[in-house]
């Protein structure tokens, strides 16, 4: 690994991983002018459903110029309605006083489109599939970025083992060709179990449920299972499962893992999932990961040594993650747990705090700001 960076002379650098996290590191590298090189084990990358990308993943995106294309490859959401599974309100926020909060709608996109869009931005080469890495030894790199996700052999050689733990529920993800009102756009919350709608258009959503179930639970017919799950509740939940081709239905049990304690150490620093697993209740995943990406390149274009910069990005990116993963696992426990009277009281509670409140704490998490000030607490 060299001494310094000061003199100008490219960084050498292997990403390890062609998802979000690693696209984004990819870019915000090769905008600071470092020779990058993107490894990826599989051959096809598509697979996924869609992905929420809240004003502060945005606002890293802007940072290294790929934002407006993201905006006009997905749609625009202001609503963060929640309902119960019966239609009833449990919170109607005001869109306009969300999107002033955020700074902006979040935009939800499939992942696909993200995936050819992040990597429209770099050189035809620059991503090599179907390339497994066991580890860093043998990678001809000045600095190796571990973005190969939550079972990332980088992490583990960081950080030894990191074991899995089930959560106790499964989700499934579907995109739906059929609309609904965008003002419901959000959640829905049933006994044990939870639905999330967003447009992606006029005539497609992008929907998950959550359902509490033992681990590996095989049902012969997937899609008969969900629409069961959705059976009775409130318009247009049944609709939209019904709307979905089951051959496009994902499903994943949700497991934890802790996050890295070691994010750095040598020429291997750690971003997204390999980083900072989390569950996906905040919609901060992707987001964070992109986070992680921009601020990484950031640091190094401090003109510091590379140690530095890495410890300088380990850091700030710790503070920031610490209050993000324990968040989501809390939102996770409380909407899909036992017994529901418990977690039915908790949500009910929730309505007594104000609006203002609620935005000024989600601000902290997913505005714009909440990346930029990230950026000035070095």
């Amino acid at each position: 690994m060299p001494a310094s960076i000061k003199d100008g002379d490219p960084v050498r650098v292997i990403v390890v991983g062609g998802g979000i996290a690693g696209l984004t590191a990819a870019i915000a590298l090769r905008n600071h002018g470092h020779d990058v090189r993107v490894l990826e084990a599989r051959e096809d990358t598509s697979a996924g459903a869609g992905i929420s990308l809240w004003p502060n993943a945005l606002a890293a995106l802007d940072r290294i110029g790929v934002g407006d294309a993201v905006r006009s490859s997905g749609g625009a959401v202001t609503a963060g309605a929640m309902r119960w599974r019966d239609g009833s309100w449990i919170r109607r926020p005001d869109p306009g006083r969300l999107v002033d909060a955020l700074g902006e709608p979040l935009v939800v996109i499939e992942r696909a489109t993200l995936r050819d869009v992040l990597a429209g931005m770099l050189p035809p080469g620059t991503v090599q599939f179907g390339v497994r890495v066991d580890g860093s030894a043998g990678l001809d790199a000045d600095l190796i970025v571990g973005a190969d996700g939550t079972r990332s052999v980088l992490a583990r050689e960081l950080n030894g083992s990191l074991p899995h733990t089930y959560a106790g529920y499964t989700a499934w993800r579907g995109i739906a060709d059929a609309g609904f009102d965008p003002t419901l756009a959000g959640e829905v919350l049933g006994p044990g179990g939870q639905f999330g709608l967003v447009p992606l258009g006029p005539d497609r959503t992008y929907w998950f449920a959550t359902a509490r179930l033992p681990e590996s639970t095989a049902f012969d017919d997937e899609a008969a299972y969900v629409r069961g799950l959705v059976d009775g509740w409130a318009d247009p939940l049944p609709r939209l499962v019904a709307a979905t081709d089951p051959d496009d239905l994902l499903r994943n049990d949700l497991y934890d893992r802790p996050t890295a304690k070691v994010l750095h150490r040598g020429r291997v620093v750690l971003v997204g999932d390999a980083a900072h697993p989390m569950r996906p209740h905040l919609g901060q995943g992707g987001c964070q990961a992109i986070e992680d990406a921009v601020t990484l390149a950031e640091c190094i274009g401090t003109g510091d040594d590379l140690p530095r910069a890495t410890m300088r990005y380990a850091s700030v990116r710790r503070r920031r993650i610490r209050a993000v993963v324990r968040e989501s696992e809390l939102i996770g426990r409380v909407v899909n747990g036992r017994p529901a009277a418990v977690w039915e009281a908790l949500i009910r509670s929730s309505v007594l705090v104000p609006d203002v409140v609620v935005r000024a704490h989600l601000a902290t998490i997913a505005s714009r700001h909440a990346f930029s000030r990230t950026l000035e607490s070095w």
